[in-house]
């Protein structure tokens, strides 16, 4: 049976992750005055309600986040969803509505929506890569380009979009890089403890055995940039293949090469990979296609907070 990385879902973990963020970001919002513009200008007393509304089409990541911040704020501030995250939304649909005091809605939104802007433009290109590659075999994969604290928020916005999730951390598979190679290559004056790329899966298997704590089904993964590294690999048996930076005439070769003699193993395409350029790699065969994009250049979704007269 092949393997799968964790894939991350709204549970108790991510909200406790998302608590320890908001906290930090609300003291750096409100500091230790709070919202001065507002104290000085709106009344204690004033209550209100407003639609958060979005100004484009795209899909939505981050509602559970934004009804914590509000709580966060101020536990009188009541959130009315009207959009569940993994949905589409269309220009000027309302996807909540927040009712409370006005003051502590004001001193919430702009956390709220940069939050959900963030999350659900993750989410909106994630859909679009999802959506290039639609009736091939490939899938769409993160990688850890993520923002440093926002990493499972982040990834969780790429699942939103209908993508997967490569690993969470260092701490959750092996996958070894050409720097993991190259100090192999220069280890040890008479060569005894030197590597290549079949030495190291090797390695990694027998350091995992040897610790229970790690637990035997740890992913193992190996990457390499020519056909003659994946011919020297595959027979130490690795659970997935990197195929780092190839064309799609190199890739479909490397799908050969795999499909003759080691079906059982996986092959992921990673370096280079955009929108024009994604459905040509998805074809060539590859099971998975990993995109730094998805979380390090996404565009936030054009959000905003509208309020409610009458």
């Amino acid at each position: 049976m092949k393997k799968e990385f964790q894939q991350i879902a709204w549970n108790d973990e991510l909200r406790a992750d998302s608590l320890e963020l908001l906290q930090r970001a609300l003291r750096e919002d409100l500091g230790t005055t709070g919202d001065v513009t507002t104290a000085a200008i709106v009344p204690a007393d004033a209550s209100g309600s407003a639609a958060v509304a979005v100004r484009q089409e795209g899909f939505i990541a981050g509602m559970p986040c934004a009804a914590l911040i509000l709580q966060l704020v101020d536990s009188r501030l009541q959130w009315r969803p009207e959009i569940q995250d993994g949905q589409p939304a269309s220009p000027g649909q309302a996807i909540a509505r927040i009712q409370g005091p006005a003051s502590s809605l004001l001193a919430a939104e702009r956390l709220m929506l940069n939050l959900l802007g963030r999350l659900s433009g993750i989410a909106t290109l994630t859909h679009r890569y999802v959506e290039a590659i639609a009736g091939t075999r490939a899938k769409i994969y993160d990688t850890r380009k993520t923002t440093p604290g926002w990493r499972r928020l982040e990834k969780y916005a790429v699942r939103c979009g209908g993508g997967w999730n490569h690993r969470a951390g260092l701490f959750a598979a092996v996958l070894i890089k050409d720097n993991h190679l190259a100090i192999g290559c220069q280890l040890g004056a008479n060569g005894a403890d030197r590597y290549n790329v079949a030495d190291a899966v090797l390695r990694a298997r027998r350091f995992i055995a040897e610790r229970q704590s790690i637990g035997s089904d740890m992913i193992v993964e190996a990457e390499v940039d020519t056909l003659d590294q994946l011919q020297q690999l595959l027979p130490a048996g690795p659970d997935l293949v990197l195929l780092d930076n190839m064309d799609p005439a190199r890739l479909r070769q490397a799908v050969a090469l795999r499909d003759a003699a080691y079906p059982q193993v996986e092959l992921e395409a990673s370096g280079g990979v955009n929108l024009q350029s994604v459905r040509d790699i998805a074809e060539t065969g590859v099971d998975r296609i990993s995109v730094g994009a998805l979380t390090h250049s996404a565009v936030g979704l054009d959000i905003g907070l509208d309020w409610l007269h009458g």
